[in-house]
């Protein structure tokens, strides 16, 4: 018999309202063609076609101009032999030629779905029982690109969820790029990266064993010479590669839904995937938030990690290791035992756990779960970083079955071993209603990261890959459920899982899923 649960009646819906003008570039020789065309015009003529596109597209971006600005200056880096040009004429021209290379591209469009729900840093002005919190979502735009937005709501003190409108304008974050790497963490993630043996032993010759970003240019462009061939394309992806390392800073004048976190490198292309959000506690009681999330290139998969205090402020960069491959990687909200312990699901359809000194290098992953009833037998994944509790680490698991359903499943992990799983459903906790099945991706329900307020355990839920809704559960209800589990079947459950990591062998990536 399946608990009880409620759902509530709120749905996040896609709206495609919410644009950002990104830069537009066809290719050089149409590039010069549309320069040639605007030379032709006097500076009044310019003014008359400049102006109205100022006037209707302020409405649409907090600051056209700036954008027209940075995107005229994007093509002079596409286009050198005509940069002199551009950078000597005069404003409106200069605008003029942006909007040319600009286009409006709708984020959320397509979908709005997989949600992560965290508590907000900021909890003032609230009654008692209530939270305020963030809630990232997947947004899916045209061509099935991928990116991270937020929206803010309110737990109120019955746990009814309202979540606040978006703003009016959507705003991209100014990239930063300062970090400096080592060397052999760096080459490590260059064939995850599927980077050839031969560029890589290149790069081990040529590169000092630390290296910021212009270091690594130089090299490269020293390597490159006038190559264009797959050889030159192969250096090129260092470059690539290294863009994976940045910081992503947001204007303080932005709301939280205004900020979206876009596809930035080449290595995330086709998309920013299912973002895990954790409020991690460390050992002085000092709080940042991470989320994994994952890059994806249209054939590589790229695990990455993202760490902020505030949401206005990103470091994003790869993680390492024989366990920071495929998807599913969730964060635990802190160290157990000294260590930074990681869920992840190297294989494609297990479960496994890791612990590390650091946390973005993820070595010997152990197995913790494996499909054991039905409604899993395809897959069995997690749903965001686990929940402690004071019987355990609480898991909110997705399992695959027969027509490729997609439920919700909850687990429960020893508080100070979560290498041992206590307790199971037997049955799911969510299965997609009729009103539900029905979506991009039929017969789907999907969380990225849940939260516990007021007795009750609240997930947040894609519907069907197309929009988001919410439900909660009892947590006491839920306790019985996973502590009545018979003790000789998690006993056995465990020995069979001791005898799996014996036994295990290097996996390589699975292709597809979530």
């Amino acid at each position: 018999m399946r608990l009880p649960i409620t759902r509530k009646d709120v749905t996040v819906m896609p709206d495609s309202k919410r644009v950002i003008a990104r830069f537009f570039y066809n290719g050089e020789e149409r590039a010069k063609e549309i320069l040639a065309h605007l030379n032709q015009f006097d500076e009044q003529a310019v003014y008359n076609l400049i102006a109205p596109i100022l006037q209707e597209f302020s409405k649409r971006h907090r600051n056209i101009t700036r954008i027209l600005e940075k995107n005229a200056d994007k093509l002079m880096r596409e286009i050198p032999a005509e940069a002199q040009s551009i950078k000597e004429t005069s404003r409106f021209r200069k605008l003029l030629i942006g909007a040319y290379f600009t286009h409006e591209y709708s984020i959320e469009s397509a979908a709005f779905f997989n949600p992560s729900i965290i508590e907000d840093p900021d909890q003032s002005d609230l009654v008692e029982g209530e939270r305020r919190l963030i809630i990232s979502f997947r947004a899916v735009g045209e061509g099935h690109i991928s990116s991270i937005v937020f929206r803010r709501a309110l737990l109120k003190k019955n746990n009814d969820i309202e979540v606040m409108p978006a703003g009016r304008y959507v705003d991209e974050a100014e990239i930063v790029k300062n970090n400096v790497y080592k060397r052999e963490l760096f080459l490590e993630k260059a064939e995850d990266a599927r980077i050839s043996k031969k560029t890589i032993k290149l790069a081990q010759e040529n590169l000092p064993e630390k290296f910021d970003y212009r270091e690594l240019k130089n090299v490269v462009e020293n390597l490159l010479g006038d190559r264009t061939d797959k050889a030159g394309t192969e250096l090129q992806k260092l470059l690539w590669l290294a863009d994976s390392y940045h910081e992503i800073i947001f204007s303080l004048d932005t709301d939280i839904s205004d900020r979206i976190i876009y596809p930035i490198t080449e290595y995330e292309r086709k998309g920013i995937e299912d973002a895990r959000f954790v409020r991690f506690t460390d050992d002085e009681g000092g709080i940042k938030y991470y989320a994994t999330y994952t890059a994806y290139d249209g054939k590589t998969i790229m695990p990455k990690l993202l760490e902020t205090t505030d949401f206005y402020d990103f470091k994003v960069r790869p993680v390492y290791g024989s366990g920071a491959k495929n998807k599913n990687l969730a964060l635990f909200p802190r160290k157990i035992n000294g260590k930074y312990v990681m869920m992840s699901r190297i294989d494609g359809w297990n479960n496994y756990i890791m612990y590390s000194d650091k946390i973005n290098i993820w070595t010997d992953p152990i197995q913790l779960q494996s499909p054991k009833y039905p409604w899993e037998f395809v897959q069995i994944g997690n749903c965001g970083s686990p929940i402690e509790t004071e019987h355990g680490w609480l898991v909110v698991t997705h399992g695959v079955g027969a027509m490729r359903r997609y439920c919700l499943g909850i687990s429960l992990l020893d508080l100070n071993d979560p290498g041992r799983e206590i307790g199971r459903l037997k049955e799911p906790l969510l299965i997609a209603n009729t009103d539900e099945r029905e979506g991009y991706v039929p017969n789907v329900v999907y969380s990225c990261g849940s939260i516990i307020n007021n007795g009750e355990l609240i997930i947040p839920y894609g519907l069907s890959d197309y929009s988001s809704s919410f439900m909660t559960v009892n947590l006491n209800d839920l306790m019985e459920r996973l502590l009545g589990t018979d003790s000789h079947t998690v006993a056995e459950s465990n020995a069979e899982q001791k005898k799996d990591v014996s036994r295990m062998k290097p996996i390589g990536l699975a292709k597809g899923g979530r």
